[in-house]
C-alpha cells in the first residue's frame, strides 16, 4: 500500500493497527506537534484518521471544525463513490451511509471552556470498510463502506481526498465565515426535524445556531446545546 500524499500545510503520521490515531493525535497535540498533522491507520477493515489543529478563535467557534471535517468526508466520498451512495452526518459526529450508521467523528481540545482559546483541537474519524464480528443481519442499523457499493473505493485515495476537501473547507470558513459551511452541512444533516435526545434533553431537532449548537424544541421551550458538549476529555 502506497503512502498517502497530503496537501501543503498537512503532514501524515502513520501508526500501527493497534494504536488509536485519535488518542495518538491528542497526545501529540498536547506536546506541541505541528498543526496540520494527520495521524492515520489504514487496514483491510477500517480507515481511521485524526487532524491536529491550532485554532485562533474561542473553542465554541472552533468547534465548527467538526462539521468541516464531516463535510470534507462527504465531499471525498462524493468524488470517489458511486453517485447513488448517500452520505449524511449526525450532529454529534455519527456518519450515515445509505441511512445506516457507518463510523463516527470525535473531537478533543486543550480546554473545555467554550470561551477560551483551546490551544489545540483534534478532530478524528473512524470508518469501517468491512463488517466484522457477528452474523449478517445482527446489526441492521450498522453498515460498512464496502457493503454499500463502494468496494472499488481505494482507502488511501479516500484519506487523501478527505484531507484536500477538509483543507479547502477550513480555508473557506476562515475567508468567508460560516455561511457556506452551514448551507452544505444542513443538506447533509441526519435527523433534522425529528425528535431526539441529546445531553439529557428531549425535543425536535430544529437546526443549529451560528456555532453549530443544536436547537431542540420541546413544547414552547427551545434548548440550545453547544457543540462543545460532545468533546471528549482525556482518560
Amino acid at each position: 500500500m502506497s503512502e498517502p500524499a497530503f496537501p501543503p500545510l498537512m503532514q501524515g503520521h502513520a501508526v500501527d493497527a493497534g494504536i488509536d490515531p485519535f488518542e495518538k493525535a491528542c497526545a501529540m497535540a498536547a506536546l506541541g506537534c505541528d498543526a496540520g498533522t494527520i495521524v492515520y491507520v489504514i487496514t483491510a477493515n477500517r480507515l481511521a484518521a485524526a487532524l491536529v489543529m491550532a485554532p485562533e478563535v474561542p473553542l465554541e467557534q472552533a468547534m465548527a471544525m467538526l462539521p468541516v471535517c464531516g463535510v470534507g468526508l462527504q465531499n471525498a466520498l462524493g468524488a470517489l463513490a458511486p453517485p447513488e451512495v448517500a452520505v449524511h452526518l449526525e450532529w454529534a459526529g455519527g456518519i450515515r451511509i445509505n441511512g445506516a450508521a457507518c463510523g463516527h467523528f470525535r473531537a478533543m481540545a486543550g480546554t473545555t471552556d467554550p470561551a477560551a482559546l483551546p490551544g489545540w483541537l483534534v478532530v478524528g474519524f473512524e470508518l469501517p470498510l468491512l463488517l466484522t464480528g457477528g452474523a449478517p443481519g445482527d446489526r441492521p442499523d450498522e453498515t460498512a463502506l464496502y457493503e454499500e457499493g463502494c468496494a472499488d473505493v481505494d482507502s488511501t485515495l479516500l484519506l487523501e481526498s478527505w484531507a484536500r476537501h477538509t483543507l479547502n473547507w477550513i480555508n473557506r470558513w476562515e475567508d468567508e465565515g460560516p455561511r457556506a459551511l452551514h448551507a452544505d452541512w444542513r443538506g447533509l444533516a441526519h435527523g433534522m426535524g425529528e425528535d431526539m435526545e441529546q445531553a439529557g434533553h428531549k425535543g425536535t431537532f430544529l437546526g443549529v445556531d451560528e456555532n453549530f449548537g443544536m436547537l431542540l424544541r420541546a413544547g414552547d421551550d427551545t434548548q440550545l446545546i453547544p457543540l462543545s458538549t460532545i468533546l471528549e476529555t482525556p482518560s
